[in-house]
Order: C-alpha cells, then structure tokens, then sequence
C-alpha cells in the first residue's frame, strides 16, 4: 500500500487523538497537497518545525496502529466477507466508526 494512502487511513482513524496542530499540519500536507514552504508560511514557523510535527504525526499514527490494529482488523473482515452487500454494510459501519 502506497505510504501516503496508509497515512490517510490510518488518520481517518486516529486523526481524532492527535493535537489540533498535528491535524492541521497533516491536513494541509496530505489532503490540500500544500508543500512544507506553504504551511511554514500559514501558521509563520519554519519548514523545519513543520517536517518534524509532521513526522511526530507519522510515527504517532503508526504507533496507535501498532497498538490498536484497528486498520489491520478492518481489512481483515472485509476479506473474508463474500456477500457484496453484507461487505458494503460492514464498510458503512467502519466508515461511520
């Protein structure tokens, strides 16, 4: 799974536990694709503290899954779900969380 597409799941899951600036910051990297200049420059901090938020961000998402394994649980009942519409409900239910 591309890194970027794994990132924004596993936010659409923890997204809630990280810090208003962390989901900020994430948001506009990863959603409104802006650069790490053009962030800097919103919130007047540097691209660095920008980078290493960002990269707290990653890691904490990544350690809430590694801990929860929510995301992981998710893909695995969806495979071995073989009624189409059965699969879309459980999808509904995880989306809705």
């Amino acid at each position: 799974m591309d890194k970027n597409i794994y990132l924004i799941n596993l936010y659409d899951l923890y997204g809630s536990l990280l810090t208003k600036k962390q989901q900020n910051y994430f948001e506009e990297y990863y959603f409104d694709n802006l650069s790490l200049k053009e962030i800097s420059e919103n919130y007047n901090v540097t691209r660095n503290a920008i980078f290493n938020v960002l990269k707290e961000t990653e890691e904490k998402l990544k350690n809430y899954e590694e801990k929860l394994k929510i995301l992981k649980k998710n893909k695995q009942i969806l495979n071995i779900v073989k009624d189409e519409t059965l699969k879309e409900e459980i999808e509904k239910i995880i989306e809705r969380g």
